[in-house]
């Protein structure tokens, strides 16, 4: 998402735009994971379409932040953690990591238990057990599946996001006041307005999915052989381009399902008086006797096929973030005896945190707080991923544009000021 004088360069492009499809698109449509469809479905069901609003002022901002992330990765050949450890103060990036594998461990919980919930409804059944099994599956994935069919898992994992695409379909929902919601844009200056902006933006713009891109763009480059794009910049045109298509992609994506998901709560459980929802299973189960069993069943199922893709990016982050801060081995394309420590930190925290779901602990309080973390976390990497993105030592001659720079930056504002409103109001 760099660009410079070379982005003109007459290089070949590949011609293949699913080729061109990676990182950004699996962060994109990680970023709808079972909490943060809690999140949308909570949204809608409380205020109905008052938010649409926020998807189009959200895909900017979170197409910028995550452009720096990308950018960073290819350029440098390192990802968040290392260059903060390198170009700045180390407790950064060991504050950082803390944080990121704080909030990524009850996300992870609260998304398995999601997952669980929503195969119960199908089919029956323990939740718990059913959550540990996901949990050992997401696992299992990412310690022994080679690299290139990972990805290629990753990749049509992200169809089951159309499920949400077709709860709308089956919904009948009165377009008139639903595209109003998305193009009159209503806030109040109160405590619950302020929640709804926290939870949707740091649902929308999260420190894991900055920490995974960056880490996939470096992958990326080491599976196709190439070498980081500042020691060749004047062949680094193609690349950018490819980074700057599969980002805005990914993060259109991305909010095109989560409008679905505030317009289909909106249209059924806000209108039929439903306006506490709590979690994504219990969307699930409300919409049954609105929408009907279809509309159910699609959303329960798209529940679990998002699971299926959000937790290995949420323990990846982690992992990326925790090897880089210690300067061990680390890698998806690194067989297991090479990455040993890489690898165990992604179990423990996929399976870890299975404890946050059979100890019993309310996962709306701790995706609350998980929120919060998020919140505080974004801020302060955002505004060092400005400083690293503009650091000729990292970036050499492809600097981020200006325009990115100061996206990102009002990016940060919004979330510190939002996450304040919402904590003093």
């Amino acid at each position: 998402m760099v660009s410079s004088p070379i982005e003109n360069t007459s290089a070949k492009r590949d011609p293949s735009i699913l080729r061109a499809l990676g990182p950004g698109l699996v962060t994109g449509a990680a970023d709808d994971d079972p909490s943060g469809i809690a999140t949308y479905s909570q949204v809608g069901a409380e205020f109905g379409f008052a938010f649409g609003w926020t998807m189009l002022f959200s895909y900017p901002l979170m197409t910028a932040v995550q452009g720096l992330s990308a950018g960073i990765g290819a350029v440098s050949g390192k990802g968040l953690a290392k260059n903060l450890k390198l170009h700045y103060h180390r407790w950064f990036a060991y504050g950082a990591m803390a944080l990121l594998f704080t909030a990524n461990f009850v996300n992870i919980g609260a998304d398995l238990a999601a997952m669980g919930a929503a195969l119960r409804l199908l089919v029956g059944g323990p939740e718990v057990a059913y959550a540990l099994l996901f949990g050992v599956l997401c696992a299992t994935i990412q310690v022994f599946v080679p690299y290139p069919a990972y990805v290629n898992v990753l990749k049509w994992l992200t169809l089951s996001l159309f499920a949400y695409v077709a709860v709308v379909l089956a919904a009948e929902v009165p377009w008139g006041k639903a595209l109003g919601g998305l193009v009159i844009p209503t806030f109040e200056l109160n405590g619950d307005h302020f929640t709804a902006i926290v939870a949707i933006l740091g649902t929308t713009i999260s420190p894991y999915l900055f920490f995974w891109q960056a880490g996939e763009e470096v992958e990326e480059l080491r599976n196709r052989k190439l070498a980081r794009l500042r020691r060749n910049p004047e062949a680094a045109g193609p690349e950018l381009g490819r980074i700057r298509m599969d980002t805005a992609v990914g993060m259109g994506f991305s909010n095109i399902v989560a409008l679905c998901i505030i317009i289909a709560a909106g249209a059924t459980l806000h209108a039929n008086g439903d306006t506490q929802i709590e979690t994504s299973a219990q969307a699930a189960e409300a919409l049954k006797p609105v929408a009907g069993d279809f509309a159910f069943a699609i959303f329960a199922a798209g529940i679990i096929g998002t699971g299926l893709l959000a937790v290995p990016v949420l323990a990846g982050s982690a992992a990326y973030a925790v090897a880089e801060c210690f300067g061990w081995p680390e890698g998806l394309d690194k067989k297991l005896k090479d990455a040993k420590a890489f690898y165990a930190t992604i179990v423990i925290a996929t399976l870890g945190s299975v404890a946050v779901t059979m100890l019993g602990l309310d996962p709306i309080r701790a995706l609350f707080w998980s929120a919060v973390v998020n919140g505080v976390l974004a801020t302060p990497i955002i505004i060092l991923m400005v400083l690293m993105a503009r650091n000729p030592a990292i970036m050499g001659e492809l600097k981020a544009p200006r325009w990115m720079v100061y996206v990102s930056a009002f990016t940060a504002v919004v979330m510190a000021l939002s996450t304040l409103g919402m904590l003093l109001l």
